[in-house]
């Protein structure tokens, strides 16, 4: 039967590989890299499976910055011609309008493969889980893919609940992501649990923590507490996910051009120097007094201090007081240094609004255009398509990785500056990868900014020997990071 289907869109090599040894599996992980086409590879196995009769409906879970890709753009370009669609994209501010399409779509309209596409984030509300169950309900013989499903890989997370019970209905599951399978063994617990947790052989995480994870009792002041120090019995769980899994590595398959790193160094202005110090003794104090006991605690602390590396200050009240600082000045000097378009990636609103207005009074307002929280969803396909055109005026992509970084096709740029780096590796390792990906045919540069003796020396260091912050800024290490 697989035979039988026509591709719209000729599959690469690895990508058939990939549908050959999934599309007919119950519970199946896509861990593909990033860029080597693995929605793809989902859309074609739908497609394949709907031929067979084997299943009616589709539910996709993607992340707020992607999903409407999956209904404007990915299913569009590679759906088979012969698999009739009829897709709804979520939204959460449900009119009569929708509630009418959504009846319309879950009990299926004519001949045609019913797709509802739901962002990660509405899974953690009561009403984006309600819609998601009763589309399910109304259809058993369905598909549920989990797009960069380690959205869902804090076991503790309500949205991580509520995707692996939703996932108990479906009758095949998929999930996809790019992300290392060694980097924190304990992250594929649950997003294997949405598949089935009989591919780990564990009902409970603390038995697969056990198993895997090297455990180690830590006390800081007077508390106490456990730590991941390490792992164990990796080759067993590797062949363990081998037989669920299909592994697809860009050097593996793609003639991709190189990535080029350098570092620009954004000395401290003496306002910027005298407000990192003083915070740096406001954090270090706390962390004496024993307040800084969590990691988000001592990671607002690290960004805090970013911030003002950054050249801004958060006060207490939540106000921004803007600091003298040479950062935007060293990012206008490297673009003088390129040619083409740029992605630049920054963490914060503050600084995106800075730089944007920036670009636009030195380059003209048609140059730039922003992608961040703020940015309305039904313009972003718009913004990206802007971007991708090699006709449009628009030079610079100015965005949030958290926002941006995740699924999107940026390969009309050839050059990427961060601004600042967020403290995720995944973060990271994704918004690389939107711009050097299948269709890239140049030489990708990327710049990182980075102010010497300061947070942003130690968050790159970090970055580029692929270590987990979040797991590295607890008991002993935090002192490190504050210093």
């Amino acid at each position: 039967m697989k035979k039988m289907y026509k591709f719209k869109t000729k599959p690469y090599d690895h990508q058939q590989v990939a549908l050959d040894r999934s599309w007919d599996r119950k519970n199946f992980a896509l861990l593909m890299e990033m860029g080597t086409g693995k929605t793809k590879v989902a859309i074609d196995n739908m497609g394949m499976l709907f031929q067979r009769k084997e299943i009616g409906a589709a539910l996709i879970i993607a992340p707020k910055g992607v999903y409407g890709n999956w209904h404007h753009k990915e299913i569009p370009d590679h759906m088979s011609d012969d698999v009739p669609v009829d897709s709804l994209l979520w939204q959460p501010n449900t009119t009569q309008k929708f509630q009418k399409r959504l009846i319309q779509v879950a009990r299926g309209s004519g001949n045609a493969l019913r797709i509802l596409i739901m962002n990660v984030e509405a899974l953690s509300t009561k009403k984006g889980t309600g819609v998601a169950n009763d589309f399910l309900k109304m259809n058993p013989d369905s598909f549920v893919v989990v797009d960069e499903s380690t959205t869902i890989k804090n076991r503790q997370a309500q949205r991580t609940k509520n995707i692996v019970k939703l996932g108990k209905q479906a009758k095949y599951k998929r999930i996809l992501t790019g992300s290392p399978i060694t980097k924190n063994p304990m992250d594929l617990y649950s997003q294997f649990a949405f598949l089935d947790s009989s591919i780990l052989g564990f009902d409970s995480y603390y038995a697969f923590q056990g198993r895997y994870a090297v455990v180690t009792q830590r006390r800081f002041g007077a508390r106490s507490f456990q730590q991941i120090t390490g792992y164990r019995n990796l080759e067993e769980l590797n062949c363990k996910l081998e037989r669920h899994s299909h592994r697809v590595l860009k050097e593996d398959c793609l003639d991709l051009p190189n990535k080029i790193y350098m570092q620009r160094s954004v000395p401290l202005t003496d306002e910027q120097d005298k407000a990192y110090k003083q915070m740096k003794e406001f954090a270090l104090a706390m962390l004496d007094r024993g307040e800084l006991s969590t990691t988000q605690s001592v990671l607002t602390q690290i960004m805090r201090m970013q911030e003002i590396c950054c050249g801004h200050l958060r006060t207490d009240d939540g106000d921004i007081q803007p600091l003298a600082s040479n950062r935007i000045n060293e990012m206008l000097d490297a673009i003088g240094e390129m040619l083409g378009k740029v992605i630049i990636w920054a963490s914060y609103v503050y600084d995106i609004e800075q730089i944007q207005q920036t670009l636009a009074d030195k380059f003209g307002e048609e140059s730039v255009v922003t992608f961040y929280g703020a940015t309305p969803q039904d313009q972003r396909d718009a913004i990206v398509a802007q971007l991708q055109d090699p006709d449009s005026p628009v030079r610079f992509f100015v965005a949030n990785p958290k926002t941006g970084g995740y699924g999107l096709t940026l390969t009309e740029a050839t050059n990427v500056i961060y601004f600042n780096n967020s403290y995720d590796l995944e973060i990271r390792l994704q918004s690389e990868d939107r711009a050097h990906r299948i269709s890239q045919k140049h030489h990708v540069l990327y710049v990182d900014l980075v102010s010497p003796n300061t947070v942003d020396e130690k968050i790159i260091k970090a970055l580029k020997s692929k270590i987990d912050i979040a797991q590295q800024v607890l008991g002993e290490e935090a002192k490190g990071w504050l210093i």
